[in-house]
């Protein structure tokens, strides 16, 4: 079926209510990297049920999505070119460690970049305690469909990106991911071939399965709560970046910070390449 502009602005979202255990919280801290160090006592919050235990900040990007609706046929997006482009998150109330939750989604525009560069398809999705009604998160983000632009559509206005400070880094925070760290990431609900088939991956111009987009976010995320919140969830309100380049599991990622009162702005790149993956982020903190 053909990329139509219609079809895909006004296609219809079923609400999708997710349950989530104190397991699940833990699988998407792991599949983060969290206790890398099993000695590093100030990580137990988000791994050890007996602890003061929290769900990582960034988890609600996992919540109650709709799926990789991408691949589904009637979108006509060529699935395989599909990238994550960029991604915010608000927190309204701090992450239940365990609760279920209801998420609506819908998509606010689509622009045609060009026939040889694509389209960018923006996507919200709010995320509510279906116990008692709370707004806990609200989820937007932009997909890079590299095989769909040239459609017709108009090119424009697209949000700009956070500006980053033109001073060196205030300081810096190394995180490793696990070579197995794509495998354990996807239990927490995207399922992109992408990520674990080998062939999937060369066909798309990988040398390799990539790291998930979020999968990095979410790395970003942790070095700004130890180095900036004290590993207090509480304490962190919202995030924002766009992804530059993918990230291949087992790669080091770098995280570049610069405080200026409650904002903390950063990017990241991989130690080993020396590629900056993360760019133009933001995360605002109490």
């Amino acid at each position: 079926m053909a990329f139509d502009y219609d079809s895909i602005k006004n296609r219809h979202f079923e609400d999708v209510e997710q349950t989530y255990s104190v397991r699940d919280s833990i699988i998407y801290a792991l599949g983060l990297g969290f206790g890398h160090d099993p000695l590093d006592e100030s990580q137990l919050p988000y791994l050890f049920e007996e602890a003061d235990f929290a769900a990582v900040p960034t988890f609600s990007v996992v919540l109650a999505g709709p799926g990789f609706w991408a691949r589904e046929p009637d979108t006509g997006i060529v699935w395989q070119k599909v990238l994550h482009g960029e991604q915010k998150i608000v927190i309204h109330k701090t992450l239940p460690p365990a609760a279920t939750v209801i998420g609506k989604t819908s998509v606010s525009e689509v622009l045609d970049k060009g026939a040889d560069k694509g389209a960018l398809i923006y996507v919200d999705r709010e995320i509510y305690d279906k116990a008692n009604g709370d707004h806990l998160a609200t989820l937007t983000s932009t997909t890079f469909a590299r095989g769909n632009g040239g459609f017709g559509g108009a090119s424009g206005p697209q949000p700009q990106p956070h500006v980053l400070p033109e001073r060196e880094p205030d300081t810096v925070c190394d995180l490793p991911s696990h070579a197995s760290a794509a495998l354990l990431y996807r239990l927490s609900g995207d399922l992109n071939p992408l990520h674990i088939d080998p062939s999937v991956a060369k066909g798309a111009g990988f040398k390799a399965p990539i790291l998930h987009g979020l999968c990095s976010l979410g790395m970003a995320g942790h070095a700004v709560l130890r180095t900036y919140c004290d590993y207090d969830a509480t304490r962190f309100k919202s995030l924002k970046l766009r992804f530059s380049s993918p990230v291949y599991p087992g790669e080091t990622i770098r995280t570049e910070m610069w405080k200026d009162g409650n904002v903390v702005s950063f990017r990241a790149r991989v130690v080993e390449r020396d590629v900056v993956v993360l760019n133009n982020g933001c995360v605002e903190i109490d």
